[in-house]
């Protein structure tokens, strides 16, 4: 499953820690982007979830949090470090800075990215307590996993991403371009060439906000894709 295409069709509010004078100040709202954990495997897995009943492709998503949990954060004495196989980068929010003034044990892997923001009327999230971090005081927002790949004709590695997504009363508020944002900065970082994700056809919200963002649209190319009983068949003919 490719669900990058599950966030807001425009770009939010200007993110800001002061206001100018005499600015009507609205409710504050700080936001974390940093490197998930083993411990967010249980919030990573309802957010893939909540993807896929987005996408319309819940009766294909059999992910469990085992599953996520031997795969992304596997039992291996000499782990990848992160940016060198899967990644994934979780979005926490907070009213208040406080969940956010004490380093995250992944600070010295990845410096958190921190923002701030004002939202008149506040934003409800009647879910709230389903996403509560389990490691700080705050509450899981979105998040974003990502993989290396490889351009022959650059001659450079890339990042894929494979799936991107805001819970719905988050969208529109400049979030989703956070976490691109997050991974294109840190794929310039590493000198690599390009980040690529796929959108579904229909969401033309999403489609004109990637292209509003800089993305080039690929329209002359279509995904391939073995999996299933097709991928087992190879492996059983070649036994």
């Amino acid at each position: 499953m490719a669900g990058a295409a599950a966030l807001p069709p425009a770009p939010g509010p200007t993110p800001t820690t002061t206001l100018p004078e005499n600015h009507p100040i609205g409710h504050p709202l700080f936001t974390r982007i940093r490197l998930a954990t083993k411990s967010d495997i249980p919030h990573i897995h309802k957010l893939i979830h909540n993807l896929a009943a987005f996408e319309r492709l819940g009766h294909h998503c059999s992910a469990t949090e085992s599953s996520l949990s031997s795969t992304l954060f596997p039992n291996n004495p000499n782990p990848s470090p992160p940016f060198h196989s899967f990644t994934v980068f979780l979005l926490e929010l907070s009213p208040t800075s406080t969940p956010f003034l004490s380093p995250h044990p992944t600070s010295s892997l990845f410096p958190p990215i921190s923002k701030s923001f004002n939202f008149d009327p506040p934003i409800s999230d009647p879910e709230s307590h389903l996403f509560k971090s389990s490691e700080t005081d705050s509450i899981v927002a979105g998040f974003v996993l990502f993989f290396p790949n490889y351009s022959t004709f650059l001659a450079k590695p890339g990042f894929y991403i494979e799936d991107l997504f805001v819970r719905e009363c988050y969208r529109s508020k400049g979030f989703g371009k956070m976490l691109v944002a997050a991974v294109a900065a840190q794929a310039a970082k590493m000198g690599y060439g390009r980040v690529e994700w796929v959108v579904l056809d229909w969401n033309v919200k999403a489609i004109k906000f990637y292209e509003e963002m800089g993305a080039q649209i690929m329209k002359d190319w279509k995904i391939c894709r073995l999996s299933g009983h097709a991928l087992q068949a190879y492996y059983a003919n070649a036994a």
